[in-house]
């Protein structure tokens, strides 16, 4: 009984629910990325370049034979996923970017120590007079 204690403990940690959303989110954010790429960018991209798509660059590394399907190296696949990649990069970049100089306002402009009450200045004027005797 103790293990389902701790790993409960474990599991409702601030820090693991916050882990476990940002994975979700990314997955999806991830998914639109990939839409992007494939159903918005690459399509002129293609056409640019004689319409050619990248999901069917290939290099054929063994001809099919009967029943073996032949053994092809898509490069094209490769450079879709890295493209994918590297809009997610940047748009992760221009997140973090953000926060950092919120951040960064923050630090700059700290608050003023208030000023001593009455109290306290009354205090210090005492402390210094005891100071001269």
């Amino acid at each position: 009984m103790g293990m389902i204690k701790e790993f409960k403990a474990f599991a409702m940690r601030g820090n693991v629910i916050d882990m476990a959303v940002g994975i979700v989110i990314g997955v999806a954010f991830g998914a639109i990325v990939s839409s992007l790429v494939a159903d918005v960018i690459m399509p002129p991209v293609g056409v640019l370049l004689g319409g050619v798509s990248f999901e069917n660059l290939a290099v054929t590394l063994q001809e099919a034979g009967g029943d073996v399907p032949a053994v092809t190296l898509n490069y094209g696949r490769f450079m879709q996923a890295l493209l994918d990649f590297l809009i997610i990069a940047f748009a992760i970049f221009m997140v973090v970017k953000g926060m950092n100089s919120l951040k960064r306002k923050q630090e700059v402009a700290p608050a003023a120590p208030p000023a001593p009450s009455k109290e306290e200045v009354l205090l210090t004027e005492i402390r210094d007079l005891l100071k001269n005797r």
